[in-house]
Order: C-alpha cells, then structure tokens, then sequence
C-alpha cells in the first residue's frame, strides 16, 4: 500500500460534502496455474468495496499455440461471479449445462447463489494458434435474503451495454446506473460497475457511491495529489464532486456500491454464515455438487 492520503479531494465548493482518499491498494499475483493473476480484493486492509468482495486482472497475457486458460471445474455459492475481457476469449461451461465463448466488452453474470460449478478454458480454435487474454473476474456478494437463491446464468453482448461520453471520455456502464444511462445487467443490490477510457490530459468527475474503488488497467492518472499508478485500486470515502486526471492516456475499471455488511471467505465459497461455507466444503469433497454436461472428468479439489 502506497501514496495514503486521507485529505485528498476533488473539485468541490466550500462547504460542500466531498470525496477523499481513503488508501491505494497494490494487486499481489496470484497462480491459477500456467498464468498469474493480480488480485486486488480481498485483502488484509480492505475486505469489500460495496457488494464486490473479489478483483482479479487477468493479464494481458500471451499464450502460445497449444497453450492458454485451462481452469477446471470448481465451485461457489453465495455471489455472483462477473467476467469481462478486454482483449480475448474465454469459454464458460457451467453445471446448469450453459457454453459460452465470452468475447471483449460482454458481460458474464453467474449466480452462484446456494451452488454452482464452472470451468473456465478456451475453445480448440482459440488455443491453435498465438493468442493474448486480458480480462477481469469480479465477485459480488449477494445480499443476505438472496445467499441461497437458484443458481441462474446471464449473458449479456457488448451491444447491450449502454455507453455515454462525458466531456469527450467515453464510458461504458456494465451495472447499475451513472452518467444518466442505466445498464440492463441484472443486479441484487445497490452496483456500480463501469469503464472509462482517458487520452492524456482529460478528466473525468466520477459519480456518486456509497463505496468506491477506482482500478487502473493501464495507463496513469492522479486524484488531486494522489497517484494512481497503473494496476493500482484507488479507494474512496465518500465520493462525491472526485475528480480524475490522466497524465497518460489510461483506462479504469470503477467499482462500488452499498455494503453489504460482514461476509465470510474460504476458497471459492462466500457466505454471512460461517456454517454455511463449512457446509459448502463438505459437500464439494463428498461430491455432492452438480457436475458440468461434457466437462465433468475433472476437478480443483478442496486446497
């Protein structure tokens, strides 16, 4: 963690309630196992942002031909998981019998709610030749009356998520609301997930939340004084009248949303009950789970 500074704040009138700064969270890299990931929630320091309890970046990454994202299935309860590519594609098969290639600037919503199992791999035409994967999986924690709902998938094409420019920044709203436009992708609490891209220079007032992440793709920006460093998660508190400025040309990923209040975590499984995860492990060692049509020969076994 670096850069903290709890005084740092956007371009409001005196008087008015602002935003700050609250930390500036460094991802640490993960193995999944061929490839590394950098996982900026949850930590030591910060468990959540809103609903979201979970922030890997995939890559970018290059994998030669023969090669590539290879993750057997495993499974979750309690959230729902969230896939978007920047550049790639990954084929999502899941024990509801659902295959979908997700390709850039789509949306993959699973409900993992009382269990699921998926796998996550790359198509035989994908993985023929050279190709490059960059990507983020979100996890939202589902509020406590929806924790056991049926498992369910959603898709949703790039095409159907809305997109706005604001002061010539274009931006893209996955979930929830911002910026006057509203995203169809279904949510079970108060969300925000969006995109921005920023040429060297521009700026770009952020909306309002009750909690805020702000994750640095690629590029550089600032906050007032503060540095956000590129694959850095700039949180803040109270983000109202924040302004951003990129001194590169850079792309973000914002995150927010209520809070959910206090979840438990162990491997896959996200619960408010710390039964309920015991529960969950039991069941995935026995081979209580779900198999998935056409990829059930394989498993990650309880760590």
């Amino acid at each position: 963690m670096s850069n903290i500074n709890k005084d740092v704040m956007g371009d409001c009138e005196l008087g008015e309630r602002c935003g700050s700064v609250r930390m500036v969270l460094q991802p640490r890299d993960k193995d999944l196992g061929g490839f590394s990931v950098r996982r900026s929630l949850p930590t030591r320091q910060l468990k959540t942002i809103g609903p979201w309890i979970f922030f890997d970046h995939m890559g970018p990454a290059t994998f030669p031909a023969g090669e590539g994202i290879n993750v057997r299935p495993h499974p979750h309860i309690g959230i729902a998981t969230v896939t978007y590519l920047f550049d790639g594609e990954i084929l999502h098969r899941d024990s509801l019998g659902n295959v979908q290639p997700i390709t850039p600037g789509d949306i993959n919503l699973m409900v993992a709610g009382s269990g699921i199992v998926h796998s996550e791999r790359e198509r035989p035409e994908v993985t023929q030749t050279d190709h490059s994967v960059n990507a983020l999986q979100l996890w939202l924690a589902l509020p406590s009356d929806h924790e056991e709902d049926e498992p369910a998938f959603h898709h949703y094409p790039s095409s159907s998520v809305p997109a706005v420019r604001v002061d010539d920044v274009p931006i893209r709203v996955m979930m929830g609301s911002a910026y006057g436009v509203i995203s169809p992708v279904k949510a079970f609490s108060k969300t925000l997930y969006l995109e921005a891209e920023l040429k060297r220079g521009q700026s770009l007032l952020l909306p309002t939340s009750e909690e805020m992440g702000v994750y640095v793709v690629h590029g550089h920006l600032r906050a007032k004084d503060t540095d956000m460093p590129q694959h850095s998660m700039v949180v803040l508190d109270n983000p109202q009248g924040v302004v951003i400025e990129a001194t590169q040309d850079s792309r973000i990923a914002v995150i927010g949303g209520d809070s959910l209040g206090k979840r438990f975590i162990d491997w896959n499984f996200v619960s408010s009950r710390k039964e309920r995860i015991e529960q969950a492990k039991d069941d995935w060692t026995q081979g209580r789970f779900a198999k998935i049509p056409g990829d059930d020969k394989e498993l990650i076994p309880l760590p």
